[in-house]
């Protein structure tokens, strides 16, 4: 899934940040890409609504047949449809890698589990959009743990500013985390509404 397309003018074209890279700039160039970015635009009801599936999309790297199994799941879901989704796209691998400071980027996330680097329950896990249960435990296979990516990750290289999400328990220094239980959407770092994607696919 990881796109050709360069983050930092995707991240202005959507509005968000998608690397620590595209902050940077972000803040320099805060409108969209192109020679008239700068310039007044009508948004429809649908474009306003695409481009907030596209916005929740790009921050998970999945494709959009990943985003529909996504969404089908959600509507299963006794509960709000639109939080359900977010908590079922933040349930993958790869956000959780990437939440728990192992990883930079959603893109390095999603690498590192391709290439095997990964187990759960200490079992190797290659699929980025394996489902994490709460009381799994994820960390980096033994045999990868010297490469420069993890001993980067060790240091706390990759955890940021902000704090470890609270649904998950992490330790560093073992290259490992638990999925403690599901995690609740006001502490999912996602920029979304939504209630806009819902009604993109309920249309």
């Amino acid at each position: 899934m990881n796109q050709s397309r360069p983050k930092v003018k995707k991240s202005r074209a959507l509005g968000i940040a998608l690397t620590p890279k595209a902050v940077k700039y972000f803040e320099a160039r805060p409108y969209p890409p192109g020679e008239h970015g700068r310039g007044r635009k009508q948004n429809s009801d649908y474009k306003v609504r695409l481009l907030e599936k596209q916005r929740l999309r790009a921050q998970y790297d999945i494709s959009e047949r990943q985003m529909v199994r996504a969404y089908d799941r959600a509507r299963k879901v006794d509960s709000k449809t639109g939080e359900a989704l977010i908590i079922e796209l933040e349930r993958r691998l790869d956000a959780l890698v990437l939440r728990s400071g192992l990883a930079r980027t959603i893109y390095q996330a999603r690498q590192m589990v391709v290439h095997g680097h990964i187990s759960v329950n200490d079992r190797k896990v290659d699929k980025p959009s394996f489902r994490v249960r709460p009381g799994d435990v994820v960390m980096v296979r033994e045999r990868s743990r010297e490469k420069h990516p993890f001993q980067v990750a060790r240091e706390g290289g990759y955890a940021g500013e902000g704090e470890t999400p609270r649904y998950l328990e992490v330790n560093l220094q073992a290259l490992a985390f638990r999925l403690d239980r599901d995690p609740n959407r006001k502490e999912i770092p996602v920029i979304c509404d939504e209630q806009l994607v819902v009604e993109y696919y309920a249309r």
